[in-house]
């Protein structure tokens, strides 16, 4: 492909549902978990298929950006208004910075495996060549209702047509979507600026769009609400396409993750930090960033003690965490 590729990592979020460990001057993607490096640093590294990577963040993580990113740029976004916003806003400045680039869009917190590179080369083209927005849709490996899905339409050989998103379903609905050869949807996307901003003045991120244009950031920020780029964008975009990948994938969202991706001991337990002690318990999660953890005659639970905090939550409910931070953030103890 003769035009530069620009990679865009997505590192604003704060990850509440990996709370302790994530905090609101601590987000996720500046942990390490399951290795060495944070999830940033991995998201970083790579993205090594791209000619450029730039980091999209929010004003009070952006100092701290370089830690873990230090090659890369860096684009801050005025507020933190949900990847609607954010994604526009940091199209549109990698636009004024490279010459009719393809830009490829990767979370920073998620875990995959193999052919990841050539899926989001592929990813990429299909953008170039078609003018579509493009999602990547990781083929399931079981029903998962943390996971939103994309039901493709139409075989165009490296692509589908996208014809429809599903919001996260119930345990029900997913059985049947995974049956039915439906994709999650992870968050990953492809697109040229033109395509993206194209479809955005159709939605309610015109006027952000308008004001970008205008060189009034702030203004365009202020004009916006709260939205997500799946709800604003792509699940109205008349030329939207599905590149189908088959590497393993993870959104590491939730702490029952980890035992999707460290190796448990011989009855099930999955351990990230210091060495647990685990007495007649299975199929438990532990992290700590040191504490020494003991669990005696339990199964299926998620315990996590970090800083001077202590969470315990039964593994199927690990999605709830996020209502213990809101009740935090009503404290101001998040």
């Amino acid at each position: 492909m003769d035009r530069p590729l620009v990679a865009l990592v997505l590192a604003g979020g704060t990850g509440t549902r990996l709370y302790p460990a994530s905090r609101s001057d601590r987000p996720k993607q500046f942990l390490p978990l399951g290795g060495d490096r944070s999830l940033l640093a991995e998201t970083v590294a790579r993205a090594d298929f791209a000619d450029h990577v730039v980091v999209s963040t929010r004003p009070g993580f952006a100092d701290d950006v370089a830690d873990h990113a230090p090659d890369a740029e860096v684009v801050v976004e005025p507020a933190a208004k949900d990847t609607g916003p954010a994604l526009v806003y940091a199209t549109h400045r990698i636009a004024e910075s490279y010459d009719d680039p393809v830009v490829v869009v990767l979370p920073s917190d998620h875990h995959v495996g193999d052919g990841f590179a050539e899926a989001m080369t592929r990813g990429a083209r299909v953008a170039a060549d078609t003018d579509s927005l493009v999602a990547f849709g990781v083929e399931p490996t079981r029903p998962d209702t943390g996971y939103g899905y994309i039901e493709p339409g139409a075989d165009r050989g490296d692509y589908r047509d996208l014809a429809a998103f599903h919001e996260k379903p119930d345990a029900e609905t997913a059985a049947r979507y995974v049956e039915q050869g439906y994709l999650w949807n992870a968050g990953m996307f492809a697109w040229t600026p033109d395509a993206l901003f194209s479809a955005a003045r159709d939605s309610s991120l015109a006027p952000l769009l308008d004001a970008l244009d205008d060189g009034d950031t702030d203004a365009g920020f202020e004009a916006v609400d709260d939205v997500s780029i799946d709800y604003a964008v792509m699940e109205r975009a008349a030329d939207a396409a599905v590149v189908p990948v088959h590497f393993e994938w993870d959104d590491l969202g939730s702490w029952d993750a980890l035992e999707r991706i460290i190796a448990a001991d011989e009855d099930g337990n999955v351990a990230l930090g210091d060495d647990p002690v685990f007495v007649d318990a299975a199929d438990n999660v532990v992290a700590t960033d040191g504490a020494n953890v003991s669990l005696v005659g339990v199964s299926d639970l998620a315990v996590v003690a970090w800083d001077d905090r202590v969470l315990v939550v039964p593994k199927e409910k690990a999605q709830r965490v996020r209502d213990v931070v809101s009740r935090l953030r009503e404290r101001g103890q998040f």
